[in-house]
């Protein structure tokens, strides 16, 4: 890789981890489809102007949007309310793994059997960091985040119903159709939003602008620059540093602590998912090609 995309290849990992963190201290003052749709309408208003509109296709977008993203993301902020960012980044992984069964089920996608064995593994580093004592006692927590993953596993396979449309295209819709859709979710099913308005801190309002201007626009930018530039393999490796920079960033900066338990899970959890991404067969660049995110999130 030339030195600036190897730049990049480690910058961008770094600014999803670090958006678990920031969400988490965000979400004290700003209820989270709120949030969340605050993010992906101001990426929405930074990157649409840049591409070229899908309007042949928006149905079938909206569709998308609801499962990968108002859903996805719905559910795994407000699992996050009561779990720490270190914890919830590690069971969100598992998203990759449900997203490989439902290419297989559903677009016949071979899997080895090497690969069904590491998504045993992941499921089973799950079930070691639901049995930590602080995440056994927020059960509802932790079974959002992964149904959340449920969610965007099935976004990511609708995505492929969608055809070849350039990967920050789609990321920009995207924000364009789920921004809207999660500010509706949030004024039904959320309350206190002109409280929060009123009373959020600088801090709160960075937070905002990190996750939409860093987290989502810049970030998915240039990742979709690499993907354009190189095959999958010589790239997904990186991504082991978005839970690390979440871990690093909840551990530093929020106060949380890493058990036995969830140190384990997390390691299978992270070696499988690892091990099923490199297990891809080997692509060309395809920046045409339909995804949502170099894996998820965060």
């Amino acid at each position: 890789m030339k030195p600036v995309d190897l730049v990049i290849a480690v910058v961008v990992p770094v600014l999803w981890g670090a958006g678990f963190a920031v969400a988490k201290g965000s979400l004290d003052e700003f209820p989270p489809l709120f949030l969340m749709g605050m993010r992906f309408t101001l990426a929405a208003l930074i990157l649409v102007w840049f591409v070229r509109p899908l309007w042949s296709i928006a149905g079938r977008l909206a569709l998308v949007t609801f499962f990968g993203g108002t859903l996805a993301y719905g559910l795994q902020f407000t699992g996050l309310l009561d779990l720490d960012a270190s914890t919830a980044v590690l069971v969100v992984q598992v998203e990759v793994v449900f997203a490989a069964i439902m290419a297989s089920l559903f677009f016949h996608d071979h899997l080895s059997r090497r690969q069904w064995c590491a998504m045993v593994l992941a499921f089973a580093g799950v079930v070691l960091i639901a049995g930590e004592p602080r995440v056994h006692t927020e059960p509802l927590a932790f079974f959002m985040v992964v149904a959340g993953g449920v969610a965007w596993a099935a976004g990511q396979t609708m995505v492929k119903t969608l055809g070849p449309v350039g990967g920050l295209r789609l990321v920009a819709w995207f924000a364009a159709f789920a921004g809207p859709q999660m500010l509706v979710a949030s004024l039904v099913v959320e309350s206190g939003h002109w409280q929060a308005v009123r009373e959020a801190s600088w801090s709160g309002w960075l937070g905002v602008v990190y996750l939409a201007l860093f987290m989502t626009a810049t970030g998915y930018a240039l990742w979709f620059r690499l993907i354009g530039r190189y095959r999958m393999n010589q790239i997904v490796p990186f991504l082991l540093l978005v839970p690390v920079t979440s871990i690093v960033g909840g551990v530093f900066f929020l106060g949380e602590t890493l058990s036995p338990w969830i140190i384990a899970g997390g390691l299978l959890v992270m070696a499988s998912v690892t091990f099923i991404h490199l297990q891809q067969p080997r692509q060309p660049a395809a920046a045409g090609k339909s995804t949502l995110e170099g894996q998820q999130e965060t």
